[in-house]
C-alpha cells in the first residue's frame, strides 16, 4: 500500500507539472470540463488497481510476465472501445486480423508466464 501510495503521489505531481507547463506554453487554462467528471473518478479507480495489481504480482510471477498480461489486456480492451466507438471514436469492426493477433499475444503472454 505504501509503494501505490508514493507511485499515485509521484504522478501526481509529475502530471501537475506536466499540467502547468502545457498550460504555459498553450497559454490557456486546462478544460476541466471536457469529459464528464466521473471518468476522471473511474481513471483513478482504475489506474488504482493496475498498479497495486502489479505491485502485487511482480514479485510473484515476474516483471515480464505482468507487463506482457498488462498489454495483452490493453490490446483486448482496445478491441472492445473501437468496436463501441467508446466516448465517439470511430467505430473499427472485429477482424480475423485483430482476433489473430489478439489470440497471439495472449499466447505470448502466456508463454512468457508458463515457460
Amino acid at each position: 500500500a505504501a509503494a501505490a501510495f508514493i507511485s499515485f503521489f509521484a504522478g501526481t505531481l509529475v502530471l501537475a507539472c506536466v499540467v502547468l507547463a502545457a498550460t504555459a506554453f498553450e497559454g490557456r487554462a486546462p478544460d476541466w470540463r471536457g469529459p464528464d467528471t466521473w471518468l476522471y473518478f473511474a481513471g483513478g479507480a482504475i489506474g488504482t488497481i493496475y498498479v497495486t495489481t502489479a505491485i502485487f504480482l511482480t514479485p510473484r510471477i515476474g516483471a515480464a510476465a505482468v507487463m506482457a498480461f498488462a498489454v495483452s489486456g490493453q490490446l483486448l480492451a482496445g478491441i472492445l472501445l473501437d468496436r463501441v466507438g467508446f466516448l465517439g471514436m470511430a467505430v473499427r469492426e472485429v477482424s480475423l486480423g485483430r482476433i489473430a493477433g489478439a489470440i497471439l499475444l495472449v499466447a505470448g503472454a502466456l508463454m512468457i508466464r508458463f515457460y
